[in-house]
């Protein structure tokens, strides 16, 4: 069941987003880690934001999360996260394809330029990279990111 997250979840979206964040430790560039991946501060700020979560829920458990945030004329998704015991069962891409359906607007996605397994996901499911012009110029305006983060990531967009 997919559902939209509340306060109530809070905990648990933190502790999903920081066990798969795992993956990008020795992948993404070593000043841009921290632990935790995302403290509790900065979930907290990204939901200030309009970060809004839905999550995946399997046996009552919330086992998957993926946030959608409207910002000036595009859609973003942030922080795609499934719990590492239940990657590769398609909870991603069926939380990817809901929030597809909540928005009309462009769709726009920013990942990690060496997380290539999320870069494929994206791109099985319909985005494309854009080019690195591009993506800095979409980072600049759609995300609040420091300049360090642009220059090692990149941005899919919708087909």
């Amino acid at each position: 069941m997919i559902r939209k997250c509340d306060s109530d979840d809070f905990e648990t979206i933190f502790e999903v987003i920081n066990e798969a964040a795992q993956a990008y430790r020795g992948i993404i560039p070593e000043d841009r880690w921290k632990e935790p991946y995302m403290p509790r501060e900065e979930l907290s700020h990204e939901i200030e934001a309009g970060v809004e979560f839905h999550g995946y829920e399997e046996d009552g458990e919330l086992v998957g999360v993926m946030g959608i945030q409207d910002v000036q004329d595009v859609t973003l998704i942030r922080h795609s996260y499934v719990r590492k015991a239940k990657q590769s069962k398609g909870i991603g891409g069926k939380l990817l394809s809901h929030l597809r359906t909540m928005t009309s607007r462009p769709i726009l996605v920013g990942t990690w330029a060496d997380a290539t397994w999320a870069i494929s996901f994206y791109e099985k499911h319909g985005f494309r990279l854009v080019t690195p012009e591009e993506k800095d110029r979409l980072l600049k305006k759609y995300w609040s990111i420091p300049e360090r983060q642009i220059e090692t990531s990149v941005v899919l967009a919708e087909k």
